[in-house]
């Protein structure tokens, strides 16, 4: 009888070791970690099955806008405590956070729409677990450049991410090392910027330079606007323009 109970004990400690780490265990490990899970960019439908299943067994979600992972919780019908977690608050709740963690707490960080730490809130987090020998994976999911730069018809072997540029000190400087980029480049901007973004560009890359301009991914007024800087540039000045804003520039030929 303890011979059977010691190869009972040995085969359950076993698949502990082995699957200690998966959402849906009984044995999941006694340890915080984070999980940095993405959020659809538009489409509710684009979020993952393990994202949604992580999203209902971590114990608090960090959330850059509480009311937009809200209203993505509701129509998912998940309820789990949220807590704000974003650029203006970072550096105070970071260590309030680790100590939840190192207690054992299972996070997920997301923010208002793709992946965090892509030009947003998480790599303060990210690190600060990496120094504490908290766990931290990061899923595969939703981010707006990806599909800008596959859609935008300019080539996608070799790409430089620049995201949001500055808005004045250092923005002229960067833009003159980027005119000799070979890359393609992508940047992020605001549509209230955009179309002054755009003349910079012109000044810099020269009008002729081939672009593409994505807004609205995924969602049913999703536009991409391709052609010359000069074209594009002179295209939305005629129009209002509404959304987040990918902006693809080939690299110097």
């Amino acid at each position: 009888m303890s011979l059977l109970l010691f190869k009972l004990c040995k085969v359950l400690n076993t698949y502990q070791k082995e699957d200690n780490n998966n959402l849906s265990s009984p044995f999941r490990g006694t340890g915080g970690m984070v999980y940095i899970v993405p959020s659809p960019i538009g489409n509710l439908k684009d979020i993952t099955l393990r994202a949604l299943d992580i999203l209902k067994e971590v114990d608090l979600i960090l959330a850059e806008d509480t009311r937009t992972t809200s209203h993505l919780l509701r129509h998912y019908q998940i309820s789990k405590p949220i807590s704000p977690y974003h650029q203006h608050n970072e550096h105070k709740v970071l260590q309030h956070l680790i100590h939840q963690l190192t207690a054992g707490k299972k996070m997920a960080l997301v923010t208002d729409a793709g992946t965090p730490g892509i030009s947003d809130p998480a790599f303060l987090l990210v690190r600060e677990c990496i120094k504490s020998g908290i766990k931290t994976e990061c899923l595969p999911g939703a981010t707006a450049f990806v599909p800008a730069l596959v859609n935008s018809g300019i080539p996608c072997n070799r790409f430089v991410f620049e995201g949001f540029l500055p808005v004045k000190k250092g923005r002229q400087s960067l833009l003159k090392l980027l005119a000799i980029e070979e890359r393609t480049m992508i940047f992020y901007e605001s549509p209230l910027r955009l179309v002054k973004t755009l003349e910079n560009f012109i000044e810099i890359f020269g009008e002729e330079r081939q672009c593409c301009i994505s807004r609205e991914l995924s969602k049913l007024f999703e536009e991409n606007r391709r052609g010359t800087l000069r074209d594009v540039c002179e295209y939305f000045k005629q129009k209002a323009v509404k959304g987040e804003i990918v902006i693809i520039v080939a690299g110097k030929s």
